[in-house]
């Protein structure tokens, strides 16, 4: 990786692992900028939804004709008139998962035109595929250790912390498989993966800074 040169980091990670925090070390230390909450900002801008929903979406399963109709099926408003019972109907396309991709891949490529960045998850490694000059990264976890980091991080039950990781883990593999026919979990994917236990954040940064200089 020629670091004098524009280049691309992607930070693939489990939820819990660190990986977040890890991809806005790095990009401190390299002095370029870090995509995570940006990207979210900006699909909320451009969708017009918020980030719930659109969580709820990428989460959706596969399902191509309940798809296709969000697309083309116009959902009926109401609009009730002042001073008159009748009232008239605005059709709006809904925002199907599909669309949710797409404004994901223009949005990084975007970030990734405008100079040397370092980006998290949204299927990086996939989107940005034909970058050249790009390392991508995944950071992964035991299950015990990222439920007991989201217990202490969030103040919850390892009850609760137990259900996010593996929600989250299923929404996650779900949506990319869908978009990338890749399962995120295939290491081919990927330069160089970190197995997070027993390290540090800036443990992991360090190792990351080591490989691609």
């Amino acid at each position: 990786m020629k670091l004098n040169d524009p280049f691309v980091i992607t930070i693939s990670r489990e939820v819990g692992s660190g990986g977040r925090t890890v991809g806005r070390k790095l990009a401190q230390k390299l002095g370029v900028h870090y995509s995570d909450k940006q990207l979210i900002e900006e699909l909320e801008r451009k969708l017009a939804i918020d980030s719930v929903k659109i969580e709820e979406l990428r989460g959706k399963k596969k399902n191509w004709l309940s798809d296709f109709l969000e697309m083309v099926a116009p959902v009926p408003k109401a609009n009730t008139l002042v001073g008159s019972s009748e009232y008239t109907q605005e059709f709006t396309p809904q925002v199907s998962v599909k669309t949710v991709f797409d404004a994901e891949k223009e949005i990084l490529n975007a970030i990734a035109d405008e100079g040397s960045c370092v980006i998290a998850g949204r299927s990086g490694f996939f989107v940005l595929k034909d970058r050249p000059n790009k390392v991508d990264i995944f950071i992964t976890a035991s299950r015990e250790s990222r439920i007991k980091r989201i217990q202490q991080k969030q103040k919850m039950s390892q009850k609760l912390a137990g259900e996010i990781v593996d929600s989250v883990d299923k929404t996650r593999e779900n949506y990319v498989m869908r978009y990338t026919g890749q399962s995120r979990y295939d290491l081919r994917n990927y330069n160089l993966v970190i197995n997070m236990e027993g390290k540090t954040e800036d443990e992991a940064v360090d190792i990351i800074l080591s490989y691609i200089s």
